[in-house]
C-alpha cells in the first residue's frame, strides 16, 4: 500500500513537472514582431520576424539596420563617408585614378555587367551621366513646377556619349575600379538595392532569423516561410490606387523575392505629362510601355535588374527574356491597366 502511495505521489510530481515544462515551452515559443527603420536607399525598411522576446528581436533589427546602412553607403552616388570608398568615390576619380573598393562593389559591378549583356543594355550601370541629367531636371521640376522641363535631345546625346561600358575597368584580383572616360559615371540604382536586400536576407539567417520578411521599398525578400509553415503574403500594389483597389494581386512567398518597378512613385510632370525616374538607354527617355512590372525570383538582385529591364521593353520582348531565365516570373500592368503575366506567375499567386 505504501509503495502504491509513493508511486502515486511520484506520478503526480511527474505530471506537475511536465505541466511546468509545457508552460515554459509556451512562454519561450518565438513570437512574431515587426520593426522599421528609415534612410537606407531613401525608403522605409520593414522587418517582420520571430524572436523569443521583444529585446531579442530589437537586437537583431539593429544588426540588420547596421548591415543595410553599410550597403547604402557603399552604393551611394551623392555622398561620401569617412573610411569608405564608395560609388561616388569611383565617379569622382573618373579619368584620373584607380580606386580600391570593397569586394561587394566588385561583385555588384560584375553582376551589373552580366545583366547589361543579358538584357541587351536595358540594365546599364554606366549610364550615370544621363540619369544624373534627368535627376537634376526632376528635382528642379518638383521644386518649381511652373518651370519644369525635360532635358533637350542635344543634352541627352551629349551625356549618352559617355556611357560606354568598355570604359568601366573592374579588376577583381586587386579589388579596384577605374573609369577611363573622365565624364562618365556609375549609377547602380537598377540593381544596388536588390543586391543589398539579398545580402541582408543571407545575413538574417546568419544571426538566427530563419523566418522573416524583409521589405525595402519595392523590394521584398522572404527568409523562409512563416514560423507556422505558411507562406508570407505580399501584395502587388495597384499603380492607380484611385481606382479603388489597393492591390492588383497577392503573392505567396515561402522564400525568394518580389520586386516592382513602376512610374507611380518617383516622377514629375511637365505640361501635364508624367516623366518617371526609369530611363530607357536606347531612347534616353522614360519608357511608355507599362505602369509597373513585378518580378518574382529567387535572388533579389536578379529580380531588381530584371524588373528594370522589363519596364524598358515591350511585352513580347520582355516575356521572351523571362522565359529564358530559370526561376523568374513576371506580372505586367499596362498604361491601359491591362494585366498580363508570364506562364508560371500564377503559381505564386495567393490561393
Amino acid at each position: 500500500m505504501k509503495n502504491l502511495r509513493q508511486a502515486g505521489i511520484l506520478a503526480a510530481a511527474v505530471l506537475v513537472l511536465a505541466g511546468i515544462a509545457c508552460i515554459q515551452y509556451y512562454n519561450q515559443k518565438p513570437q512574431r514582431y515587426e520593426g522599421q527603420f528609415f534612410g537606407c536607399f531613401d525608403t522605409v525598411t520593414t522587418i517582420t520576424g520571430y524572436a523569443g522576446s521583444r529585446e531579442d528581436f530589437t537586437e537583431k533589427l539593429a544588426l540588420l539596420e547596421e548591415k543595410l546602412t553599410y550597403y547604402h553607403q557603399l552604393f551611394d552616388i551623392y555622398h561620401t563617408y569617412d573610411g569608405i570608398n564608395n560609388i561616388k568615390t569611383v565617379n569622382d576619380a573618373a579619368g584620373v585614378r584607380t580606386v580600391k573598393v570593397d569586394g561587394a562593389i566588385i561583385e555588384l559591378l560584375e553582376m551589373g555587367r552580366q545583366m547589361y549583356d543579358r538584357t541587351a543594355g536595358k540594365v546599364h550601370i554606366a549610364y550615370g551621366s544621363v540619369l544624373s541629367l534627368w535627376h537634376d531636371c526632376r528635382e528642379e521640376g518638383l521644386r518649381n513646377p511652373q518651370h519644369a522641363r525635360i532635358p533637350t535631345e542635344e543634352e541627352l546625346a551629349g551625356r549618352a556619349a559617355h556611357t560606354n561600358m568598355d570604359n568601366l575597368i573592374v579588376d577583381g584580383e586587386s579589388s579596384t575600379v577605374f573609369l577611363k572616360d573622365g565624364e562618365m559615371s556609375l549609377d547602380v540604382g537598377s540593381i544596388g538595392k536588390g543586391y543589398a536586400v539579398q545580402k541582408l536576407a543571407e545575413y538574417a539567417r546568419e544571426i538566427g532569423m530563419e523566418h522573416a520578411l524583409i521589405s525595402v521599398g519595392g523590394n521584398v525578400c522572404a527568409v523562409g516561410a512563416k514560423a507556422d509553415g505558411n507562406s508570407w503574403v505580399v501584395g502587388v500594389e495597384n499603380p492607380r490606387p484611385d481606382s479603388g483597389e489597393s492591390y492588383i494581386a497577392t503573392v505567396e512567398l515561402g522564400g525568394g523575392c518580389l520586386v516592382t518597378s513602376g512610374d507611380y512613385q518617383r516622377y514629375y510632370e511637365v505640361e501635364g505629362e508624367r516623366y518617371c525616374h526609369i530611363i530607357d538607354p536606347d531612347t534616353n527617355m522614360p519608357p511608355q510601355y507599362f505602369s509597373s512590372v513585378t518580378v518574382r525570383a529567387e535572388d533579389s538582385g536578379i529580380a531588381d535588374a530584371v524588373s528594370t529591364a522589363l519596364f524598358n521593353m515591350d511585352y513580347e520582348t520582355g516575356l521572351s527574356l523571362v522565359e529564358e531565365m530559370e526561376d523568374v516570373e513576371a506580372l505586367w500592368i499596362g498604361k491601359d491597366d491591362q494585366v498580363r503575366s508570364s506562364g508560371g506567375f500564377k503559381a505564386y499567386e495567393e490561393k
